[in-house]
């Protein structure tokens, strides 16, 4: 006799290790090959005609899954160039980690930062890294297939674009550090999707993700990643307020704003504003230190909080909401957006700026990476602006509109309005 699955287990669990089985331990087989379709009596009952998109597709994949047209279609010159793409993307799916880690190892040997001044050749090289000559030339050569270096004609190695990029942008060089912890947490994606394997890495990294009782955060809970925030949103703020120029406002107040990244470039940009951040009291405190050692303090002032438990500071005319949609579940939305409406008086503006799903050309970032990473982090999801719109209309606000920011891969705009002229629904 077999012994009975375990709880979650069943066939479900089953599968997870490889093999389909029925309830008394013998193999299913599988329906799609090995039986007909469903009789009346099964429950088929009249068989309902497919589109003929779905025969079109079915028809197509099968093709395209049978090795002899494979083989076909890598050798026939009209469909060589397709074939040979899709074995390369192919492929690069497979190798993306050993991709990703040689980006790691020259962000962790600082090479890129060695080869600023110019092009140096593999001795040197070698010797900077504490690197074997003939490793380093591994990790040199794995990095211009890359085209985070170049390799010049007389053998010597220097910047190519990427990694030129990353000099002028040290806060993806922090995310990149940041990333060893994501990996950890995708070692068993199966079992993050099921929900085991206990709290994650990430989960613990961003302790205010799904945390009702987030006030009592500590101070050392937090320095980390209020650190990567201030780094990372460098990137971003410039083009947010490329897009949407704060002249226009008295008051701004950036809701989860960490240490004050957005508000100083706000502050930089429109020199008769004040500002207010409110975040975490242990965040609150760290960004009241930042404001006071560059001497804006008469313009800017951090609150602790939480909009859980009590409501959002009144006065702003404008509130920002930058990156923190996207780290939240849906109810939990729904109470930040009627809190912000509440704080905002009638006129007030609403930013919400992050990367949102739906984004033509990112859709590997907004719902490949940042799907698993939010996972990872406990809460959150990536919305297209009509979600966002929807939530925002619920909350009261009107006028709800997007304006195209520089780069929408990184983030995406849309601003709203709360007019008490109009009754909410």
């Amino acid at each position: 006799m077999n012994p009975p699955p375990s709880a979650g287990e069943g066939a479900c669990g089953a599968r997870g290790r490889g093999g389909d089985l029925s309830g008394d331990g013998a193999p299913l087989s599988r329906p799609s090959l090995t039986r007909g379709p469903p009789s009346p009596a099964e429950g088929g009952g009249r068989q309902r005609a497919l589109p003929w998109q779905e025969r079109w597709l079915g028809f197509r994949n099968r093709t395209i899954a049978n090795p002899a047209f494979q083989r076909w279609a890598a050798a026939f010159p009209l469909t060589r160039g397709i074939a040979r793409r899709n074995t390369r993307a192919l492929f690069d799916l497979c190798a993306g980690f050993v991709y990703s880690q040689t980006l790691f190892a020259c962000i962790r040997l600082d090479l890129f930062a060695i080869l600023a001044p110019g092009p140096l050749g593999l001795e040197a090289l070698a010797e900077r890294t504490c690197l074997r000559p003939e490793r380093a030339l591994r990790l040199l050569d794995a990095a211009a297939s890359l085209e985070l270096l170049r390799r010049l004609p007389d053998g010597r190695f220097a910047l190519a674009d990427l990694g030129a990029a990353l000099i002028g942008n040290p806060s993806i060089a922090a995310m990149i550090e940041h990333h060893a912890l994501l990996y950890e947490d995708l070692r068993d994606p199966v079992a993050l999707l099921r929900g085991e394997g206990g709290t994650s890495r990430l989960a613990a990294y961003w302790p205010y993700a799904g945390a009702a009782g987030d006030t009592a955060i500590p101070a050392e809970a937090v320095a980390d990643y209020s650190a990567l925030m201030a780094a990372s949103q460098s990137l971003i703020a410039e083009d947010i307020l490329d897009a949407y120029p704060m002249h226009r406002h008295r008051l701004l107040m950036d809701v989860g704003g960490g240490e004050g990244a957005f508000l100083r470039a706000a502050m930089r940009a429109t020199p008769g504003l004040a500002v207010r951040l409110f975040d975490l009291p242990a965040v609150a405190a760290r960004a009241t230190e930042r404001f006071a050692a560059e001497g804006l303090s008469h313009r800017a002032e951090a609150r602790g909080g939480s909009f859980r438990t009590a409501p959002l500071p009144t006065g702003a005319d404008a509130i920002s909401l930058v990156r923190v949609v996207h780290d939240h579940d849906d109810d939990t939305v729904r109470l930040l957006l009627r809190a912000a409406y509440d704080a905002l008086g009638d006129g007030g503006t609403l930013l919400i700026a992050e990367p949102m799903a739906g984004t033509a050309g990112a859709e590997p970032v907004t719902d490949a990476y940042f799907g698993f990473y939010l996972l990872a982090m406990g809460s959150g999801r990536c919305r297209r602006p009509a979600e966002l719109t929807a939530l925002l209309q619920e909350a009261g606000f009107r006028e709800c509109r997007e304006i195209p920011t520089r780069r929408p891969l990184l983030t995406r705009l849309l601003v709203s309005r709360r007019i008490d002229t109009l009754q909410r629904k």
